[in-house]
Formats: structure tokens, C-alpha cells, sequence
């Protein structure tokens, strides 16, 4: 096996580890993904999905790094929106002016309003929120990716 392969092979064991790590604190922790939180899962499964396409000739390996990087991006995103350094979604953040609003519009929206909110951090190590430290690792496994594309040329 090449190093360019073992390189690839361990951006691709990086990306699946950290969606079984969400999948775990979801259905084993019981820790409800926001609607960031989704999103940032969806470009490690384009990665994934990159790592089954390394055994045709192809440019995998950099729809790999893309993969990772869109998922790090939406990490930094999400901490911006965790730190109150930027205003998130207004479907999965609190605030905004509530005054023109009548009893039963303001009812309507608390209702409608999910349940998880992406401004609060539900759980954090070392200072660094999920989110933070999705964008820290996927940053990693694109340059994973990356790396492997300079040692196959």
C-alpha cells in the first residue's frame, strides 16, 4: 500500500470517527444534535463517500478534503453562534424583538421553536465546545486529504 493510500485511509477512519462520535453522544448520550450540529455531518459523509470512490482513478481524495473543510467551515460557524460572536439561524437561535407580536403569534412561535438550540454549548473539553472541536479535527483530515494528493503526485 502506498502512503498516499495510508494517508487517505486514515482521513477517511478521521471522518468516520467523528460521525460515530456525534452519532454516540446523540443515541448514547442522549445529547439532541441542533440543526448545526446536522449540518456539520453532512460533508463528512460527502468524505466518506470520497473514500469509496479512492479504488477508481479520480480526484476522491480532493472531494475528501472538500468534504472535511465544508464540515470545519460550519464548525467555526457554529462556534461564532455559540460564543454570541455572530447570530445564528433565527430557526435554532434565541432573541430577536418579540414586541409586535400578539399573544397568540408569540404562543404559535415557542411552539414551532426546536427544541435544541444552536446558541448554547451542551458540552464542552479543554474550553472547546463540540463544534469547535469539529472544526479543529476536520480542519485536520483536510489537510489529511491534501497531504495525500502531494505524496501521489
Amino acid at each position: 500500500m502506498t502512503r498516499s493510500r495510508q494517508v487517505q485511509l486514515l482521513a477517511l477512519a478521521g471522518s468516520a470517527g467523528l460521525l460515530l462520535g456525534a452519532l454516540a453522544f446523540q443515541y448514547l448520550g442522549g445529547m439532541a444534535p441542533c440543526a448545526l450540529c446536522i449540518l456539520q455531518r453532512w460533508p463528512h459523509l460527502v468524505a466518506l463517500l470520497a473514500g469509496a470512490g479512492l479504488v477508481w482513478a479520480g480526484p476522491w481524495a480532493l472531494l475528501g478534503a472538500l468534504g472535511a473543510g465544508a464540515s470545519g467551515a460550519i464548525g467555526v460557524y457554529h462556534t461564532g453562534v455559540e460564543r454570541d460572536w455572530w447570530e445564528g439561524p433565527a430557526s435554532c437561535t434565541s432573541g430577536g424583538d418579540l414586541s409586535g407580536l400578539s399573544g397568540q403569534e408569540l404562543l404559535d412561535q415557542i411552539m414551532s421553536a426546536p427544541v435544541v438550540r444552536c446558541d448554547e454549548v451542551p458540552w464542552e473539553m479543554l474550553g472547546l465546545s463540540m463544534a469547535s472541536w469539529n472544526a479543529v479535527l476536520s480542519f485536520g483530515l483536510a489537510g489529511l486529504w491534501l497531504v495525500s494528493l502531494r505524496l501521489r503526485g
